[in-house]
Parts: structure tokens; sequence; C-alpha cells
């Protein structure tokens, strides 16, 4: 009987050594070493040039963009959120479509601030601003933007933009981050003329002169009451020295510095209705109703006087003016 061992097909075996191992693993280690330094001796060009989808995100400054305008004296307030449908498809802001609120339409004239306070409260990511493309994400308008592509909101984030139309038109508020407005989050801003004045508006008797030239500096103490009821400018009501009256003519400048000596937080400005806190005028805010001085902190403002009329400094923390914290600055 033959052997089943030697009738079989032989096959041939390949080996190797340790050392010819060593030499390959060695290779291997040289190529890895020299490329790498040749990537990072470069790492500057690389860097150069952005990404594809950061050119793609970043389209909008290519495309014409609406100027703002100065303002008339009238503020709207629009707060938004971002929202999205749970399985993301559909997004929008304050509500969905269908829903109560969803994407609310704002009507103002040209001239007309509108302060957009807006919170993600998505997963994904989100940033906003104003256009006048019917589409895609070009065009933003300086000044309106919270956020941007690149850098957008996280869930829970929030800011404040604002936004004053230089011509009548229609507009659009938009998550500006690529494809987002095609999935709903897009608002409409419908823009009519400016108002003509009639004395009445904004405290206005009529245009404001130019420059004059005369200067006023003023000091203001924000003060309150033990009891925190009673608040005012220099002194509290019925104080000698509360509350003083100011009295300007058109074009002059006016500067006023304030110090919070008080405890709550207080800012600054100049209004037509001491009731419409957030109508401030002329640029004359120190801090905000959001950014307030503290205790012990200060701030100053350079502003100039506009239309004759009669108007209001005030703190415009909300409530603290109809505190006493308000006085009479009339403009001859």
């Amino acid at each position: 009987m033959a052997d089943s061992r030697s009738s079989g097909t032989q096959q041939q075996v390949y080996r190797t050594t340790a050392a010819r191992t060593g030499k390959m693993m060695a290779i291997m280690l040289g190529i890895c070493i020299v490329g790498g330094a040749i990537f990072f001796s470069m790492w500057d060009y690389w860097i150069s040039e952005p990404a594809p989808i950061v050119a793609i995100m970043a389209a909008s400054t290519a495309a014409p963009v609406a100027e703002q305008a100065e303002q008339t004296g009238q503020t709207i307030t629009s707060d938004l959120v971002f929202i999205e449908a749970d399985d993301f498809i559909t997004m929008a802001f304050n509500a969905l479509p269908g829903e109560e609120g969803n994407n609310p339409t704002i009507n103002m004239n040209v001239g007309d601030k509108v302060v957009f306070n807006v919170v993600s409260d998505g997963i994904s990511f989100h940033s906003f601003g104003v256009t006048q493309e019917e589409e895609g994400t070009a065009g933003i308008i300086p000044g309106t933007e919270v956020g941007s592509p690149n850098d957008p909101l996280l869930k829970g984030d929030s800011g404040t933009a604002e936004f004053v139309p230089g011509e009548e038109g229609t507009y659009y508020y938009i998550c500006s981050v690529p494809g987002h407005r095609a999935q709903g989050m897009e608002g409409t801003i419908i823009v009519g003329p400016a108002p003509e004045s009639n004395g009445e508006t904004g405290g206005s008797g009529g245009e404001a002169a130019p420059p004059t030239g005369v200067s006023h500096e003023f000091e203001f103490d924000f003060v309150e009451s033990d009891d925190f009821r009673t608040f005012g400018f220099n002194g509290l009501e019925g104080e000698e020295g509360a509350n003083p009256e100011i009295v300007v003519n058109s074009g002059d400048e006016i500067t006023v510095t304030t110090v919070n000596v008080g405890v709550s937080f207080h800012s600054f400005g100049v209004v037509a209705d001491p009731t419409d806190f957030a109508n401030v005028l002329w640029d004359s805010e120190i801090g905000s109703m959001t950014s307030p001085l503290k205790n012990g902190e200060s701030g100053s403002v350079t502003f100039t006087a506009g239309a004759p009329g009669k108007y209001h400094y005030i703190c415009t923390v909300p409530g603290h003016a109809l505190q006493g914290m308000q006085g009479i600055l009339t403009v001859e």
C-alpha cells in the first residue's frame, strides 16, 4: 500500500526572519515620519483656503446687501424661537406650520426699528439674519445677524439683533444655516413708507437743526429708596435736585455721565414716551435693559439733540421709569 503522505501534492511554505521583519517596520515608520514632517511643514498652505462647505456657507457675502436707515423713533420687539419637528424635516420660528404663531409676519415702516430676541430651542444648530433675497441665505443685512453658519447658536443659546429698514418692500428673517430656510425657518417683514412728521410722533415739533457747536454736560446718579419702591436721578421725588429738567437747543451736543449708586441694575436713554422704554432716541443709550449697569458701575454717552419737542430721559430697565427714574428734556 502506498504511503498517502508521499502521494499528496506538496505545498511550498514561505518564511521570513525577524531581521527582515524589523527592516520592513523601520521602512514603514520612516515613511510615516517623513510624510508627517512634509504635511506639517506646509500647514499654512493647507489652511490658506477654506473648505468648499465653508465657501458655500459664506456665499451671502457675495450678494448685494440692503442698507439700514436712520430710526424714526418707533420700536417693535419680536421674540423668536427656533423650533424643529420630531423628524427634523420641518423647522420654523415659534410654532410649526399649521400651529398658531408660526413664523409671525412683521409690519413696519421705513425708519422704524425692530428688535429681534432669538432663542435656539432645537437640537440642530441655528443662526439668524434679515435679507431681501427671496430664497437662500445670501444678502444678510449687517447688524441683523445672531450667530452665523460658521458659529451658530447651540441649544439654549440666545441673542439680540436690530433692523431699521432703509426702503419699502418685503424682507425676510431667516435661519441662515444652509437648508434651514427651505425647511421652513422663514418669516416675512413688510415695510411701508416712512411716516410723515406731524409734530406729534416722537415728541417732535419739526426737523432737527444742524449741529450748533454748543456742548452740554450732565451727571446723573441712579438712586433708590430703602424699600426699592421709588427710584430717581440725583435724588428721590420731593428731594432737592431730583430728576432735574434739561433745556437745550436742537443740534446741541449733549454728554451724559451716569453712576449707579443703587443696588438694582439700571440703564439710561432718551425717549419720546416714558412708558415706551424700548424706544431710545439719538443713540443716547448707556447700558441697556439686557446689559445694565451694576452697583458702582458708570457710563457715558454723547449725542446730538434732535427735533424740537418735549422728551424724557429715563432708566430703560422695565418699570424703573414708572417708579420715578425719569426727567424732562426740552429741545427748543
